[in-house]
């Protein structure tokens, strides 16, 4: 597929984090489609690798950069090499994140909990830190976090990945009230459940993916591409208005 001819995003420069599969995938090739330079940032290196490939042989322009997001330095490094190749970041879409533990709260282990809060949390303030001083630079920009339908509700034996994207709206809330006003809007995305590796590397067979499917009303999972047309809106000037929102994807599940 040739480059999209609209171009929204000509002269920008985009950052993806978990950008080698799912929707950070989809995200990070929507993106180039609309003429933005992308900076592909997964800790896989071979996948994230093959996303710039991809990107490339559409006539885009994209880097990767290896990096841990639950480690500040690599997230500030993320934006370093944004800012050494392209020269400025405009569009920022903090997709990384985990399941981890599957265990009720008194069963959770330390660790577990440690874990997802890192990757899924702390990892969104890290990035966000450094994605916020870049953009003043440029006099502005624009921020999406991936939350979930979970950063509304509670799912059993999720505690940590629900109490993470609780957090993630509530940083994308604080951020919006903090720096809309110098030009950079903080949206956050909730996907309901997506058809991502997410959900295969966690061993589920078909009976669990039709049980998932009958939780969303619409009848069935999502795809990754739908997030990422929100996702895109969100980063755009089409949503120059919107900031400090959380914006569910998810088949009218929040809606039961």
């Amino acid at each position: 597929m040739a480059v999209n001819t609209q171009n929204q995003f000509a002269g920008k420069v985009a950052l993806v984090t978990g950008a080698s599969s799912g929707i950070g995938k989809a995200t990070a090739l929507q993106y180039a489609r609309e003429g933005a330079k992308v900076v592909v940032s997964d800790i896989n290196e071979e996948k994230g690798t093959q996303v710039v490939e991809e990107i490339e042989r559409q006539g885009g322009d994209a880097i990767f950069v290896k990096a841990d997001v639950a480690k500040p330095e690599d997230c500030e490094n993320m934006v370093k090499k944004a800012a050494a190749e392209y020269g400025r970041l405009d569009i920022a879409f903090n997709n990384a994140g985990i399941g981890g533990e599957a265990n009720p709260v008194g069963d959770m282990s330390i660790e577990g909990w440690n874990t997802v809060i890192a990757v899924n949390l702390s990892s969104v303030f890290y990035c966000m830190k450094y994605q916020i001083q870049q953009m003043l630079q440029n006099g502005g920009g624009a921020i999406v976090n991936n939350s979930s339908i979970l950063g509304q509700v509670g799912f059993a034996n999720s505690a940590a990945y629900v109490a993470s994207k609780h957090g993630v709206v509530g940083l994308t809330k604080n951020g919006a009230v903090e720096y809309s006003a110098k030009g950079i809007r903080v949206n956050a995305v909730g996907p309901a459940f997506i058809k991502t590796p997410l959900l295969s590397d966690a061993g589920m067979n078909e009976e669990s993916f039709q049980m998932l499917s009958g939780l969303h009303p619409i009848g069935r999972l999502g795809e990754s591409e739908e997030v990422a047309e929100l996702v895109v809106w969100l980063s755009s000037d089409k949503a120059s208005f919107v900031t400090g929102a959380y914006y569910a994807v998810d088949g009218a599940y929040l809606a039961r």
